[in-house]
């Protein structure tokens, strides 16, 4: 009897290690842009991301660090165009969100709510204040206050 109940443990350790998650995490999001230097402006300058270069220092690269290792890679090739909708969007989060928006206001870079008012926060449900910008290339970017 003893060793049946080991053998049903052990199989059934071996179900339960199988049926774990991948664990994945965020590694980098990459966009095709028009002119790599000015969206790479955005990003660093606007945005504040911190660039970090690209492995085999490729032209037409520019690499952003978002947080701890996640990163944007912008990369300038010819592409088709496609409709930049908002509910396609590249999400970041502070608990500084006045000290961006003073920054956007300073660099003149427009801002509104999920529904497109000007220079509006939208406040969801939950607490969480969430606004809407476009780069260069008019991606979307929501900038919010969620927590994690």
């Amino acid at each position: 009897m003893k060793p049946y109940i080991l053998l049903m443990c052990l199989l059934m350790g071996v179900q339960l290690s199988s049926a774990q998650s991948f664990d994945f995490k965020i590694d980098h999001f990459a966009i095709v842009v028009d002119d790599v230097d000015k969206s790479a402006e955005f990003y660093g300058n606007i945005l504040k991301l911190r660039e970090t270069p690209h492995p085999d220092k490729k032209p037409g690269f520019r690499w952003f660090i978002i947080e701890g290792s996640s990163q944007i890679h912008l990369i300038q090739k010819e592409f088709t165009p496609f409709e930049k909708n908002k509910s396609m969007h590249l999400c970041l989060a502070t608990q500084n969100l006045d000290t961006v928006i003073a920054h956007l206001k300073e660099n003149n870079v427009p801002f509104s709510d999920w529904p497109g008012k000007a220079n509006a926060i939208t406040k969801r449900t939950d607490g969480v204040k969430q606004i809407y910008i476009q780069d260069p290339d008019g991606y979307w970017i929501e900038i919010n206050t969620a927590e994690h």
